[in-house]
């Protein structure tokens, strides 16, 4: 579910004014200074908070701000394009500008902000229309976009829900360029509360499979998350009105359902010749989480760490990115809502919001480096990428103190109303010595064979860790971090102090 809290603007267009001054022929008049460039731009000027820009007249300087369930895209012209939901801290929905956000960057770092994919704000106009004939009121703000490009042709799939629960639509628009203009083709996925096993027709993603047949997921809360073929010629549903079978759920407590689900993000990974599926659970500004499944099929099943089908009724993992918080820091918290993409060598890439204890209202976008564990799992940093390099940390580099995390979880059935705790996963202090051993809050041995680093804990459980530089962001400085999953598929984190 696309979010309540935060708010969006009518976009204000920004007035250059030139200023003309009248040149004086006397020699010792002074001269009008030049106007400065702006300034050069600072990785440790990104901040949690943002209250100088979040209004709309600096919708200009958002950047990486205001971000709320992004799809990363990477253009012919060099660029990452990044489209997102209609949101603003601080802005009443009211005033929201609606249209999709846009931005881009060329090192996923640096972000600017250049518009709206809907300029027109009776745009779109056919999900509006499906919603008005059924009698119900379309929001006047779009959620989750998914963007794709196939051939010459730019897809963008739009989000849109009302006032009705069910009364939703997923449809398409396409351009030649990705700033648009983009011209609506059709609706795609539709959804009301006319019979069971139906879900919230929003939040698409879409995949290209190995034998070039389309297929699009969906779904937030209610039936979970569905697959429906698409014609690749067109992008729009292969079957009018299919709304496409289950393919993922989650647990119960007594009638209760332990927590969303929603927002799937599909890969294929042809090193591991597995589709991923990633889906977010709970609620999306405490509890965010992110869960994977894997399958050799884009149909399925898609299995979690215990090779169980997350299409059962129960709650899956792993569980690789989740709220956490370092030392001296306020935390993170509502971390999911993915976008999975990779660069031009391979090396992939997960983009999502992410919210400070300080004030959860604030939505931040995190991009964050993927890792692939030896047994083919992907697992994410736990910091935020800053353009480090994937090359080897030397073993006499690992000695020292660091923190860990942990990503433990406790189940709290229910949305916005009973998970009102982030369930923050805290760091916890742990040495490395060079004799091989660790200690901390844990005991244990450990080795390193670059770039794994395996730690088997006194208890008998063990984690093969991946090593890499990194960027301490609660610091503002460089640091070595680990990611990987034990051996019961818990997340293991780990960062130098």
């Amino acid at each position: 579910m696309k979010k309540p809290f935060s708010t969006a603007l009518r976009w204000s267009s920004l007035l250059v004014v030139l200023l003309l001054g009248t040149a004086s022929c006397k020699k010792d008049e002074a001269t009008v200074a030049p106007t400065p460039a702006p300034a050069a731009f600072d990785i440790n000027n990104i901040s949690d908070t943002y209250p100088r820009v979040a209004p709309l007249s600096s919708s200009a300087q958002w950047g990486p701000y205001n971000v709320h369930d992004p799809a990363v895209i990477k253009a012919d012209d060099g660029y990452y394009y990044m489209y997102s939901t209609d949101v603003g801290f601080g802005i009443p929905d009211t005033d929201l500008t609606p249209g999709l956000q846009v931005r881009r960057s060329k090192d996923l770092i640096e972000w600017q902000f250049v518009g709206w994919v809907f300029t027109n704000p009776a745009a779109p106009a056919l999900g509006r229309a499906y919603i008005t004939q059924r009698g119900g009121t379309p929001n006047r703000l779009l959620w989750a976009p998914y963007v794709l490009k196939v051939g010459s042709e730019y897809r963008l799939y739009y989000s849109l829900a009302s006032n009705k629960l069910l009364l939703s639509a997923i449809g398409l628009a396409t351009a030649t360029s990705p700033t648009g203009p983009w011209t609506e083709k059709g609706l795609v996925v539709t959804t009301d509360d006319s019979g069971p096993n139906i879900t919230n027709g929003i939040d698409p993603t879409v995949i290209i499979d190995q034998q070039g047949q389309h297929h699009l997921y969906y779904g937030s809360a209610f039936d979970g998350i569905h697959r429906v073929k698409l014609d690749p010629a067109t992008g729009l549903n292969a079957i009018t009105g299919d709304r496409g079978p289950r393919v993922a759920q989650r647990g119960f407590t007594g009638a209760a359902i332990n927590g969303n689900i929603e927002a799937p993000e599909i890969i294929y990974n042809k090193e591991q010749n597995k589709y991923y599926l990633f889906i977010s659970y709970d609620w999306l500004q405490t509890k965010y989480n992110v869960r994977v499944g894997r399958a050799d099929s884009p149909e399925g099943p898609f299995l979690d760490f215990k090779g169980r089908d997350i299409n059962l009724a129960e709650d899956h993992g792993p569980m690789i990115l989740a709220p956490y918080q370092f030392e001296g820091h306020s935390g993170w918290q509502g971390t999911a809502h993915c976008s999975v993409f990779a660069d031009a060598s391979g090396q992939y890439y997960m983009a999502h919001q992410g919210r400070p204890g300080i004030n959860s209202f604030y939505m931040d976008l995190h991009v964050r480096k993927i890792f692939w564990t030896p047994s083919g799992w992907p697992v994410v940093s736990p910091e935020r990428y800053a353009g480090e390099d994937n090359a080897a940390v030397a073993q006499a580099d690992l000695t020292g103190a660091w923190e860990q995390i942990t990503l433990n979880y406790v189940v709290i059935p229910g949305y916005a109303a009973e998970q009102t705790t982030p369930n923050f996963q805290y760091s916890t202090p742990l040495t490395l010595a060079a004799d091989g051993t660790f200690g901390g809050n844990a005991t244990g041995t450990w080795t390193y064979a670059a770039p794994l680093l395996t730690l088997r804990f006194s208890n008998g459980t063990s984690a093969p860790v991946i090593v890499q530089k990194g960027r301490d962001w609660e610091n503002k400085k460089a640091t070595i971090i680990f990611t990987g999953l034990d051996n019961n598929g818990t997340a293991v984190w780990g960062k130098k102090k």
